[in-house]
């Protein structure tokens, strides 16, 4: 053991002092463990282990390899690319655990703003003014109209703002996305009218089916539509966008949220983000 034998007594001496109990039964011809010794060395030997698989998690850490991602998100316009992003994830950090919540655009900056969760993927918040706040942008998403498949605008490239004036139209509820909602009336403010919103439901899934039963046109962005549905998008000119993006706190600097905003930059590079095959 290296030690000195009067060291090694006085270690075993102080042990069997502090429990009240000998740990080893010896005389001139053996040494051999007395129950409470034998107690004691199985226990010792569970928290070496446990101090071992401790410092491997440490490292770990360090490196960004294990620990805890929290990702708030909005559902549709993130459908075509969360998916397979966090499993790409999953992939190279397996031992980092991903909380994930859908919420509202507004939602999802208030909690990554408060510290509630590690990034957003969200919209920009109108009036909203956080300094700490840093946002990586990931698309700007035109506005279009979506309309049946036979509807006459479905064979259009494209279709002017002005000619929606007088339809019904359909748009997501302000309070599931102001930043959509007020592009959307900027769009038609802009072309010299006023929108009748006959229905403005909470869910994109919603305006969707609405359109598809013929109750109105539907204002949407580019992502939330299916391609090969049974319902057509035809962007609106002149060209209106919403941005994406992904936002975290300046001062939130943990490592597995570092590693998913790399991640996230190598597949906007590459064209993997937005690519749908």
């Amino acid at each position: 053991m290296r030690i000195a034998q009067p060291a090694l007594s006085r270690a075993v001496k102080e042990i069997e002092q502090e429990l009240g109990a000998l740990v080893l039964d010896r005389n001139r011809s053996r040494v051999r463990l007395t129950p409470v010794g034998a107690v004691l060395l199985k226990e010792a030997g569970l928290v070496l282990e446990r101090w071992e698989e401790a410092l491997l998690k440490v490292r770990r850490t360090v490196v960004g390899e294990e620990g805890e991602l929290s990702l708030g998100y909005i559902g549709p316009p993130t459908r075509v690319f969360l998916g397979p992003l966090l499993a790409e994830y999953r992939r190279l950090y397996p031992r980092i655990s991903i909380h994930l919540e859908e919420r509202t655009p507004e939602r999802v900056w208030e909690m990554v703003a408060r510290g509630r969760m590690s990034l957003g993927l969200t919209r920009p918040v109108p009036g909203a003014v956080d300094p700490g706040m840093q946002t990586l942008l990931l698309r700007e998403e035109r506005l279009g109209m979506v309309v049946p498949v036979g509807h006459p605008a479905a064979k259009a490239p494209e279709i002017s703002w002005g000619k929606l004036e007088g339809e019904p139209l359909i748009v997501l509820a302000r309070r599931e996305g102001v930043g959509l909602y007020n592009a959307i009336l900027s769009g038609c403010g802009q072309a010299g009218w006023k929108p009748r919103f006959v229905h403005t439901p909470s869910l994109v899934g919603t305006v969707l089916s609405y359109v598809e039963a013929g109750a109105g046109a539907g204002i949407v962005t580019d992502s939330v539509v299916p391609r090969g549905g049974a319902l057509k998008f035809v962007p609106l000119t002149p060209a209106v966008t919403v941005p994406l993006v992904l936002v975290w706190r300046e001062d939130a600097a943990a490592l597995p949220q570092q590693r998913f905003i790399e991640l996230m930059q190598e597949w906007m590079a590459s064209g993997r983000l937005w690519s749908k095959g």
